[in-house]
């Protein structure tokens, strides 16, 4: 996942974003930080989904190579 998208997530979850010196602070609640997490995990098991269609359909490798490849992108 990329930068932009982890905070895109964090912002539709209520995370709050305040300006420090020199660089943002986002401030969250318990509440929001379920709400992130939830993103988070459906995003993963999006990806996890269309990875697994892919291996299903066109082969090419084992799952484990298919997960490894995923902390690459």
């Amino acid at each position: 996942m990329k930068q932009n998208e982890i905070i895109d997530m964090a912002r539709q979850a209520g995370f709050v974003e305040k300006d420090a010196m020199f660089r943002s602070v986002y401030l969250a609640n318990i509440k929001d930080l379920e709400a992130f997490a939830k993103l988070i995990a459906e995003k993963e098991r999006e990806a996890c989904a269309i990875m697994s269609d892919w291996i299903l359909k066109e082969g090419g490798g084992t799952w484990g190579d298919a997960i490894r490849k995923r902390e690459q992108s």
